[in-house]
């Protein structure tokens, strides 16, 4: 066999795909794994898309994405006040494709991203690759917020990177302002940069303090946003992210040569997604989160108070076993499926996905209450 790149070795394949798929083994398995909402999107995203492929968009788009679009992420982030310019903007395919192009292209090997943990599994995996290493910061001890503390006894000089993703996945939980405080005061000025995963940003019951709206941070920070959760369109696959100039030259580089460009059409939807109003999906959301943190009290169970998002993520350790077992035990004995916390950092935690029909949340709900009388 011949070797591979070794910053590969330690990968492994995503565990809330493996849980998902373990509970599709099992008939009529209620699942509350994947962070995918349940809505279609809207019909005039859609329509959108099929007018600029009727119109003949099927070519090749410009490599940092279409004008248009790139104006009116633009506008929409100016609006909320992030200011920044269609030359700040780079259309990427989905989130995703914005970490790896952010992280690829600051962090050198054996450099350091602090992670506050629990935290969202693909910001480990993009630095394995990139050889660096992540530094995870604990916050299951610190009320799931940051600490002056607890941050500055992680920071070293081989610090490049500190990522926020607030509301959090897994927990739902919202950074306040005192946690913003700190991760500013620590790194301001300093070489560090804040990646800002604002992907459930606009899938929060209210405030939800946001380090990018602050312009003293203008040249340290890198915003990673995703079309998916708030417009229903993850299968689309379309994001962006914003950064200072300086950082875009090689930003843009890099993405060239992994993806060339977005597709045309679905760079129309994503300009008519900017001008859709996300209120209705997110009370949905809220709805819910009222339903599931309601019946998970009511089974004497405690978790973090969710915010936003579409997680809870619930506190399994009284019952003596691991995540995994929990989870696998559940899938198999009450067909109800939900992730271990050990994928996101925090042993002896599941997290639950409440963006499922509202039938599947009760029958969920039920049998999970079931499961945990019998344990």
């Amino acid at each position: 066999m011949i070797p591979l790149n070794q910053n590969l070795s330690p990968l492994k394949r995503s565990a809330i795909r493996v849980y998902t798929n373990l509970a599709r083994e099992v008939p009529g398995c209620v699942m509350l794994t994947i962070g995918e909402p349940d809505f279609d999107t809207p019909q005039a995203i859609k329509a959108a898309a099929c007018a600029a492929l009727s119109a003949g968009q099927t070519h090749y788009a410009p490599n940092q994405g279409t004008a248009a679009l790139r104006k009116a992420v633009a506008d929409y982030e100016t609006g909320r006040g992030h200011a920044v310019t269609p030359e700040q903007v780079l259309i990427t395919v989905g989130a995703t494709h914005a970490l790896f192009t952010a992280l690829l292209g600051i962090l050198n090997p054996g450099e350091e991203v602090i992670v506050p943990t629990p935290g969202f599994g693909l910001y480990e995996t993009i630095a394995t690759i990139a050889g660096a290493k992540t530094v995870h910061l604990d916050v299951t001890k610190t009320g799931f917020q940051i600490t002056k503390e607890a941050l500055n006894a992680v920071i070293s000089p081989k610090t490049k990177a500190i990522i926020l993703n607030s509301p959090c996945n897994p927990t739902g939980v919202v950074l306040n302002a005192e946690s913003m405080a700190n991760v500013k005061a620590a790194v301001l000025g300093k070489p560090i940069f804040i990646i800002s995963d604002n992907v459930y940003s606009q899938l929060s019951d209210g405030n939800c303090p946001d380090l990018s709206l602050d312009r003293e941070l203008n040249e340290q920070l890198i915003l990673c946003q995703s079309f998916s959760k708030p417009y229903a369109m993850t299968g689309w696959r379309i994001g962006y992210l914003t950064c200072p100039d300086y950082v875009m030259d090689k930003l843009l580089l890099l993405s060239a040569g992994e993806i060339a460009a977005v597709p045309t059409f679905v760079q129309e939807a994503a300009v008519e997604a900017l001008k859709t109003d996300p209120s209705p999906m997110r009370n949905t959301y809220a709805k819910r989160r009222a339903y599931i943190t309601a019946r998970l009290r009511g089974m004497g169970l405690t978790f973090p108070e969710p915010e936003g998002a579409f997680y809870v993520f619930v506190d399994i350790r009284k019952f003596g076993m691991d995540s995994a077992e929990f989870c696998t035990q559940m899938i198999r004995e009450a067909a109800v499926a939900a992730v271990p916390g050990s994928c996101f950092g925090s042993e002896g935690y599941i997290r639950l996905s409440y963006c499922c029909s509202d039938e599947d949340l009760r029958k969920g709900m039920d049998r999970m209450e079931g499961f945990i009388k019998s344990l």
